[in-house]
């Protein structure tokens, strides 16, 4: 039987994003290894490995209809929020650093927030693909559901405790539901909301202070004993991240204002071509923590040995990587297959954002990692299946 001329005449497999993967998971292990070279570290092995495996994933997620990620939606969610709750409620549960962010199996100990990330993105998409979203009284059913379905994980994620990976949800949450036409007067709610939160924290920060002053206690003598008493449900660690980002003079820069004023040196003396491939001396000489060089803070130990122009070919590469990503989003054959898109946008978008801004000394240090750059087998592995997903959509999206 001949085939029209129109059918299947475009291509299946979109190469932008894929090149950008490999070039940023290159970039990535081989300053994994170089912030790592002077105590002979082997992370950057365990990163090639796991970008093999995730690459695995990615092929496997591509070539599978995106459609059955709506039709599994529910169970998804479901496994998402079991494993978060092993992490705070059974003895799987693992702390490093005083969280309890990671799932033990013995063979293998990975952290449930990121599949909670893709288990979000994908319900939420969901739930906004079967239901009507009209003006913002119409819309009060389908906000119920989406809220139900949000507000479970990120209470849970936000218990362990991990306020940055939490504050991701939202973003991506807001993405979906402004591509799907919500009144306006819901995002006017929002931002009122939003101004009030942050309201808040300013609040319990001005108070933090306060009461390291009343009792002559710097932050790390203070440790832990403020937030047995505030209102505010924050942990004082993350007290001291939002002061040293808001009131710098404040923190003592031995202690929690370290790896943001190492950071921020690593940068600057970076130059405009970097000091080489393992000649950094801030992540070399260990001021830029070894604990954290390599994952949390790899733009940097890439700013000070690439220079000006290594950090811009890597903000390209991602730029590239998103803005494909929009183009794709725009060619799906559906609803669901846009917002499933808009929200990997949007996620990757905020993990990019604040993970360099925190290098840089604008904005608070939270954590969060940096896609395809930051030592982190789940996190490695969970990007790729977001990206296969993107792939996925471009694969069977409508014929042109």
């Amino acid at each position: 039987m001949l085939l029209s001329p129109n059918k299947h005449n475009h291509p299946r497999l979109d190469l932008i994003n894929p090149i950008c993967i490999l070039l940023l998971s290159s970039i990535g292990i081989l300053f994994i290894h170089s912030a790592q070279s002077y105590i002979h570290g082997g992370q950057w092995k365990s990163q090639l490995a796991w970008f093999f495996i995730g690459s695995t994933i990615y092929t496997a997620v591509s070539l599978t209809n995106y459609s059955n990620f709506l039709k599994y939606s529910h169970w998804l969610w479901l496994a998402a929020v079991v494993m978060l709750a092993l992490v705070l409620w059974s003895p799987l549960g693992k702390s490093i650093y005083g969280a309890k962010r990671w799932l033990d199996l013995g063979f293998y100990t990975f952290q449930p927030v990121e599949i909670a990330k893709l288990a979000g993105i994908v319900i939420s998409a969901s739930i906004l693909t079967r239901s009507e979203v009209g003006d913002f009284r119409d819309s009060l059913q389908v906000l119920a559901k989406m809220a139900l379905a949000i507000s479970i994980p990120f209470l849970l994620i936000l218990a362990q405790p991990d306020l940055g990976s939490s504050l991701v949800i939202p973003f991506f949450v807001f993405a979906q539901l402004y591509a799907s036409n919500l009144s306006k007067r819901f995002f006017t709610t929002a931002l009122v909301v939003f101004g009030v939160l942050l309201g808040a924290i300013l609040i319990d920060n001005h108070n933090y202070v306060k009461f390291l002053e009343e009792n002559n206690l710097t932050p790390s003598q203070g440790q832990g004993q403020y937030q047995e008493t505030s209102w505010f449900p924050l942990k004082d660690y993350q007290r001291n991240r939002i002061l040293n980002f808001v009131n710098p003079s404040k923190v003592d820069s031995q202690d929690s204002g370290w790896n943001r004023e190492q950071s921020v040196i690593s940068v600057a003396s970076g130059g405009l071509f970097g000091k080489g491939v393992r000649q950094g001396s801030q992540a070399q000489l260990g001021y830029l923590p070894r604990s954290v060089a390599h994952n949390d803070f790899i733009f940097s130990v890439i700013a000070e040995e690439a220079g000006f122009i290594g950090s811009a070919v890597v903000i390209s590469l991602f730029g590239i990587l998103l803005a494909n990503s929009l183009r794709i989003a725009g060619q799906a054959k559906d609803r669901f297959g846009t917002l499933l898109v808009l929200g990997v946008v949007a996620l990757f978008s905020v993990h990019i954002f604040v993970n360099i801004a925190m290098t840089i000394g604008l904005m608070p240090i939270t954590g969060l990692p940096l896609p395809f750059l930051s030592h982190g087998g789940t996190f490695m592995v969970s990007c790729c299946i977001l990206l296969g997903l993107v792939q996925s959509v471009y694969r069977y999206r409508k014929d042109f």
